[in-house]
This record gives structure tokens, C-alpha cells and sequence, in this order.
């Protein structure tokens, strides 16, 4: 899915976007000024298709335990910048 993010609320959740371009395979229009000024997207995989993905989600490949805290790192490490200014 597309969302369209402005600059200064990327650079505050920038873990956050980063993880959902990864995992969730979301797609950010980044606006500064109201105007569009770059996109982010995620990597393609290389060899792996759409049915190779159901495959696996539907043979229950398992969730990772660590994945929680990895969040939480990422989450507690991510703090709004010393100088704060508008896009």
C-alpha cells in the first residue's frame, strides 16, 4: 500500500517507516513543502515470487521471538532530532 508522509514525520519514525517497507512491503511518498519529493520503496527479492510468499505464510513458517524485541530497540533507539524544523 501507498501513503504519503512529509519529511519532518519521516525523520521522527524513520525505524518505524523503514519496518514497514520491509516487512509489511508498504511504499512512502515523501513531501516536503507539498510537493513530492521522493519515494520509498522496498527492495525487490531476488527469486522469490508472490506464490513462493503464500507458500511459505500458509505452511506456517513461524513467527520469529525475537522479532517483538527488535521492535522495541528499534523504537527505544529512535528519538526526534536535537534541532527541530518545518518542511
Amino acid at each position: 500500500m501507498e501513503y504519503t508522509i512529509r519529511a519532518t514525520e519521516l525523520a521522527r519514525t524513520l525505524g518505524d517507516v523503514l519496518a514497514r517497507v520491509r516487512h509489511r512491503r508498504d511504499t512512502f511518498v515523501i513531501e516536503r513543502n507539498g510537493i513530492r519529493i521522493a519515494r520509498v520503496v522496498p527492495m525487490p527479492v531476488a527469486g522469490a515470487t508472490a506464490g513462493d510468499a503464500l507458500t511459505a505464510w500458509l505452511e506456517g513458517a513461524g513467527a520469529d521471538p525475537a522479532f517483538a524485541d527488535d521492535l522495541a530497540a528499534i523504537n527505544a533507539s529512535d528519538r526526534p532530532p536535537a534541532i527541530r524544523w518545518d518542511s
